[in-house]
């Protein structure tokens, strides 16, 4: 048995905490789960501030996953906040040993993350990019330096390795225990042998959480189930999307090299390879991710499993194991001290799923956090932040529960977390579109443009077209991070759309109904910009109370005391879950994402379409930039904008799903010897380049405020709104950095996330990017430091681990004045 599984029992017997203290009959919180993410939650909330917050754990604490977990902590993830959070993480362990008393086996060894051919070095040149702005401490090693650092590695099947000293290990038990006695060190308490067994809401918002030791009342709760997040959330009405997977790691015997090696070696991971290993006492520890993922009890865990593991499955991984072998050849001769299978809990893209449940009051969840000793700390900082401030200090949507909507079912939950568990060390290309869960939600289009050549993409489970080939049999392209056989199709796109007409679908928008006489009041306190007139579209800003981003949106004046709200498809539930705060009796909102489906028309031959679809006038006179109605467009009912992302002349047409098909007929038809094309979302991105538009979840998301994003120019100062307060500090005091447009001399485009440089030095990054096809330009969006952000300016920005020039831009590079948007 090794190290840390030993260490759990113990720790179990030396805390007793609480078995006959009588349960408090009322409490601020209750997290309901004691594995490393409950732990950290209540830990964080106390210190914090509050301190009536409670913790019930069903069996011991570490119960279900935490306590076999691997133990090995990296910074390295997708999302660049998550990094940070991990980062955090691995910083506080220090902090919480010191307050509990309580002994977390932290080895800092530092580890490496190896490239054994050009796809994971470019990947990990990428790393290594944000890294630089994200002031993380990572450096590339050679790979004799690999070997000196590790000399039971053969460096020979290795390009390059990035080294971070932050990396490491830890006791998984002692971690746990540590986080709750460090609660308790702030006047939080917890009861293990606590079952949750009911959770039932009263009529005032507030929880009963029914234990066999009594009941607890609670403002809020938290579901930290972990291997239980599905049981815990049904008993409330919540079904999170996660599944438990078989995982394996193996603990060999002692190695003579390790033994004698006089200091504990680095951690590593090798992706080509899907293996990562750490020392374990005088012995390795190697795990893997198996190439065919094993979904456990699927239909749900049983509530007596607790400190047990499966039967391991040396067969299953018997490929990766000889690899690993092969990289480092003292496992091939060491005996398997312990085959470890035990079950952990995946979200259908990995990454945890927190913060409160839209469609429900005072309900939170932290489910599906695998990487828990990595993100453990960061999660419950950010859930602290979140219920006592009313928002956490960064941009955590890659976290976020609302990511997931009702279309998430169980089923869908675990084919896309059994193909995320698969694919965990597998390279995922910007460009790539992942196979498995697909047609989750269509839209009567789906066929239509499937037969006309369209390369579907997802977003909030919903299925979009990215571009169109020559057909079905020709649409496909090959996973790259450079420019791939789409270019030439998405060119033609583009030049439809700046020379004639296209069209593309609108469905993956989001659209929100208000309705009620105090609709616009409403509006108006809760959106930063102009609210319209009838029969008038107006862009707004939406802020959060410290004046971040949290909406871009288009508001659309149906009537006195109707609006319909334009904005980010993968937001809905979020602004859903944001409105329900403050929605005041006698307004109501209605998510019609759903409801409305339509086509977007542009380009400079959009009207002569539009006219012979319609009996409106739709001259520039009679329907101006910016006006919208209730009419008839193709023969069905529509709701019809002047308004277009593309930057061209441009309608956009909402109808009732069941009426879709028909107008798209109408739309093709009328404009058959106007040269009408398809055009998809890849198209899209690369025409608002050129004109400088930022995007949500890019550009415009919670980590940046609407002075430093531009979105300043959006607002109506002479009103109170939310996030007024902060926004005027901003403008006052101004910001350390700027939204600005790159034009880069390079081939190969970025995507996100790519450092910017001046005279070496990472100023900023890239939030956005690729070619514009009608300038002829790479191109990207960034923030950069305010000193180096007036147009002109020179700077460099790291792509694939090179630097190339670019050059800040003024105006945009087409139609500066938006003079062919308007006309």
């Amino acid at each position: 048995m090794s190290d840390n599984l030993a260490q759990s029992t113990l720790n179990i017997q030396k805390d007793e905490s609480a078995r006959g203290k009588p349960l408090p009959s009322h409490a601020k919180v209750v997290v309901i789960g004691g594995g490393v993410v409950g732990c950290s939650i209540l830990f964080h909330l106390a210190k914090f501030g509050w301190k009536d917050v409670v913790l019930v754990e069903r069996n011991e604490l570490t119960s279900g996953s935490s306590w076999h977990a691997a133990g090995q902590i990296h910074t390295i993830s997708s999302d660049p906040n998550i990094s940070r959070l991990q980062s955090y993480t691995i910083g506080l362990y220090k902090e919480i040993e010191e307050l509990s008393g309580q002994s977390v086996g932290l080895h800092m060894t530092g580890g490496f993350y190896l490239a054994s051919n050009k796809t994971w070095y470019d990947y990990l040149k990428r790393e290594r990019s944000k890294a630089r702005y994200m002031g993380l401490q990572q450096e590339w090693i050679s790979p004799k330096e690999l070997a000196e650092r590790h000399p039971l590695i053969d460096p020979k099947h290795y390009l390059a390795a990035l080294w971070d000293e932050q990396d490491g290990d830890l006791d998984p038990s002692g971690t746990t225990y540590a986080f709750a006695k460090a609660a308790r060190h702030y006047g939080a308490q917890y009861f293990t042998h606590t079952p949750a067994t009911e959770t039932t809401q009263r009529l005032d918002g507030t929880w009963d959480v029914v234990t066999p030791r009594g009941t607890i009342n609670a403002e809020f709760i938290v579901n930290c189930g972990g291997l239980w997040a599905r049981e815990v959330g049904r008993m409330g009405g919540f079904t999170p999307p996660v599944q438990p997977m078989e995982h394996h790691y193996l603990i060999t015997e002692r190695i003579d090299e390790i033994a004698n090696a006089g200091r504990r070696l680095p951690c590593g991971i090798d992706y080509e390879a899907n293996i990562y290993f750490r020392q374990e006492r005088d012995g390795m520890l190697l795990g893997t991710y198996e190439p065919v993922g094993v979904p456990w009890k699927v239909a749900g865990t049983p509530w007596e499993f607790g400190h047990e593991l499966l039967p391991p499955n040396l067969e299953h991984i018997a490929d990766r194991l000889e690899l690993g072998f092969e990289r480092i050849p003292a496992l091939a001769n060491a005996g398997i001290k312990d085959a470890i299978n035990g079950p952990f809990t995946f979200g259908p893209d990995g990454n945890p799923m927190i913060g409160p449940v839209p469609g429900m009051h005072n309900y939170w969840c932290a489910v599906g956090v695998m990487a828990g000793f990595c993100q453990g700390g960061g999660v419950g900082l950010t859930m602290a932040e979140w219920m006592i401030d009313g928002e956490p200090s960064i941009d955590v949507w890659a976290m976020d529960v609302a990511r997931f909507g009702k279309w998430a079912s169980p089923d869908w939950g675990t084919v896309k977390s059994t193909e995320n568990y698969e694919r965990r060390f597998v390279m995922t290309f910007p460009n790539e579109t992942l196979p498995k869960g697909r047609r989750q939600q269509t839209t009567a289009l789906y066929d239509r443009l499937i037969a006309k050549g369209a390369r579907m993409g997802q977003a909030f489970g919903l299925e979009h077209a990215l571009w169109f080939a020559d057909g079905p049999e020709d649409a496909w392209e090959d996973p790259t991070f450079e420019r791939n056989r789409s270019h030439d199709y998405v060119a033609r796109e583009v030049e439809a759309v700046r020379t004639g007409v296209a069209g593309i679908e609108l469905a993956n928008f989001a659209k929100h109904e208000i309705r009620g006489t105090g609709a616009r009041d409403w509006l108006n306190r809760t959106m930063a910009g102009h609210i319209p007139q009838p029969g008038r579209i107006t862009l707004t800003p939406m802020l959060t109370g410290k004046g971040r981003l949290y909406g871009d949106l288009t508001v659309a004046c149906l009537g006195d005391d109707h609006f319909m709200l334009f904005g980010s498809g993968a937001m809905q539930d979020a602004h859903t879950r944001f409105w329900a705060r403050t929605l005041p009796q006698g307004v109501t909102h209605e998510n019609q994402t759903g409801d409305w489906h339509g086509i977007a028309i542009s380009g400079p031959k959009s009207r002569d379409l539009l006219a012979r679809i319609t009996r409106d006038d739709v001259s520039a006179e009679a329907f101006k930039f910016r006006d919208c109605r209730k009419t008839f467009v193709g023969g069905v009912p529509v709701i019809l904008n002047r308004i277009s992302f593309s930057g061209e002349l441009g309608y956009e047409i909402y109808c009732r799903p069941q009426y879709l098909i028909r107008l798209a007929e109408a739309v093709e038809e009328a404009g058959a010897d106007l040269g009408y094309r398809w055009y998809g979302n890849r198209a899209l991105m690369s025409l608002r380049l050129e004109k400088g538009w930022g995007a949500w979840s890019l550009e415009f998301r919670p980590d940046f405020n609407a002075v430093e994003s531009g979105m300043d120019a959006f607002i109506n100062w002479n009103k109170s709104f939310v996030g007024k307060e902060a926004t005027e500090k901003f403008k006052a005091e101004g910001t350390g950095r700027k939204l600005v447009t790159l034009t880069i001399d390079t081939d190969i485009d970025v995507s996100l996330d790519e450092a910017v440089l001046k005279d070496g030095k990472a100023i900023g990054y890239i939030t956005s990017g690729g070619y514009a096809h009608h300038v002829g330009k790479s191109m990207a969006l960034a923030y950069v430091s305010t000193e180096n952000a007036a147009p002109g300016t020179r700077v460099d920005v790291e792509i694939l681990g090179e630097p190339y020039p670019a050059e800040v831009q003024g105006a945009p590079l087409y139609d500066p004045d938006g003079s062919r948007m308007r006309g």
